[in-house]
């Protein structure tokens, strides 16, 4: 996924599950959006966090 539409899945997941999603770069230069407590931090780089409560 795009970096552009991994921000506006993640925004959307935030608000929709009110829950933390974190947006990351995979070693393989692709983004994806999880939810923060997923989120392991092997052979990723987190990029940003959206907090719906934030």
């Amino acid at each position: 996924m795009s970096r552009k539409d991994a921000h506006a899945f993640a925004a959307s997941l935030a608000a929709t599950l009110m829950v933390s999603i974190v947006v990351f770069q995979a070693g393989d230069g692709s983004y994806g959006a999880v939810p923060a407590d997923e989120i392991d931090g092997d052979e990723v780089m987190i990029v940003s966090e959206y907090d719906p409560f934030g």
